[in-house]
């Protein structure tokens, strides 16, 4: 494959300043060259998922974003709040690329067999720094694309569904045979529950709002819980009963809901206890925290007995306990289930000048339901 390429390729850029102010920008870098086993990917879309967003805009105050720089190198500026700055030490000072995953076209490629099977093709890729006009990285950490599927349909890739499958590999593996979601109505949770009806599974989806709840239920979904019902913990403790479920995954992060999800999994057990024991029961309820929609400390009331966990989820150190024949697995699954089980919506899309506008970030920081959008960096 011959083409002309530039010598520099636009990235996006982070940098908090130790006076708490916040800096994102665009700038120059030379275009890489791939090693002997990497490829250089001419990126065509990238999605701004709330993981990304964490580094992006950290814990900024949206109220104080502001436009800078010109049309053509825009800045945007916002203040984090000076409790916050003690947390970020470590990132202060650094200028940081952000964007986990993408994809499009390899334009270049290492000496390899791997690197030179994929020259020319539609790739998507995971590996950060993604949100740049080029970016290189190893031939293992792509995915090839279907011939006629673009680079839209490959973005999200990686992140959403490989969270998904690893939420279902993780039940597998620790002997649960159901799953409860929260934020269930987001892009990544529509795809849980089409792996889980696929795959038969039990899933209990928490949703916030009665919209939500009918987003689910008409895309077959069996078990719908809104948090904002008066009947919330009930209809919980009644879908729990019926699945079975002992894990589950919480998007919050803070706020009562972990509790609230480990004190109905042990009134659901309850029911089925033939004697009494002070201790609760002997099954072990498990909760993780995987996201931070909540930002307010996680708090509940013990009540669930002796036999129970809360702990952290992250989709990295998961795949690499499973190891590189386990991750392959799940990739493989991903390419075939592309336009069925794993697709994402968008809505909308920005450039990278765009993403930087006051007005499009106050949008896409909300993290709302169905507000998911994706950058075209070329």
């Amino acid at each position: 494959m011959t083409q002309t390429l530039p010598a520099t390729s636009l990235q996006l850029r982070s940098l908090l300043h130790a006076s708490g102010e916040l800096e994102i920008s665009l700038v120059d870098q030379p275009l890489p060259q791939p090693a002997e086993h990497e490829v250089l990917i001419r990126i065509e879309a990238t999605p701004l998922n709330p993981s990304d967003q964490g580094l992006l805009l950290g814990p900024a105050d949206l109220d104080t974003l502001e436009a800078a720089g010109t049309a053509e190198r825009p800045v945007l500026r916002a203040r984090v709040p000076s409790a916050a700055l003690a947390g970020l030490a470590a990132r202060v000072g650094q200028s940081l690329p952000v964007g986990n995953e993408g994809a499009g076209t390899v334009v270049a490629a290492g000496s390899s067999a791997a690197a030179q099977a994929l020259l020319g093709k539609k790739v998507a890729a995971i590996g950060g720094a993604m949100y740049a006009q080029h970016r290189c990285v190893p031939a293992n950490q792509c995915l090839l694309l279907p011939d006629d599927a673009t680079a839209a349909e490959g973005a999200s890739c990686f992140v959403n569904p490989l969270t998904a499958l690893g939420m279902v590999e993780t039940m597998r593996r620790e002997g649960h045979t159901a799953l409860v979601h929260t934020a269930a109505a987001s892009n990544l949770g529509q795809m849980l529950n089409r792996i889980c009806l696929q795959d038969g599974i039990g899933l209990v989806n928490i949703v916030r709002s009665p919209a939500q709840a009918a987003l689910l239920r008409e895309q077959g979904a069996q078990h719908v819980c809104d948090s904002s019902a008066d009947g919330f913990i009930h209809d919980l403790t009644e879908a729990l009963v019926q699945t079975g479920a002992t894990l589950a995954f919480d998007a919050t992060g803070g706020g009562t809901l972990a509790g609230q999800i480990l004190s109905a999994m042990e009134a659901a057990l309850s029911r089925q206890a033939t004697e009494y024991s002070r201790y609760g029961s002997p099954v072990h309820k498990q909760v993780y925290l995987y996201g931070g929609l909540d930002t307010s400390p996680t708090t509940f009331r013990r009540n669930f007995g002796m036999a129970w966990g809360l702990g952290g989820w992250l989709l990295f150190p998961f795949l690499n306990k499973i190891g590189a024949a386990g991750a392959e697995a799940l990739k493989q699954r991903v390419a075939r289930e592309l336009r069925s089980t794993f697709r994402s919506h968008y809505a909308g899309e920005l450039s990278l000048t765009q993403a930087l506008a006051p007005e499009h970030a106050r949008r896409y920081a909300q993290r709302a339901t169905g507000e998911k959008f994706l950058i075209r960096p070329n």
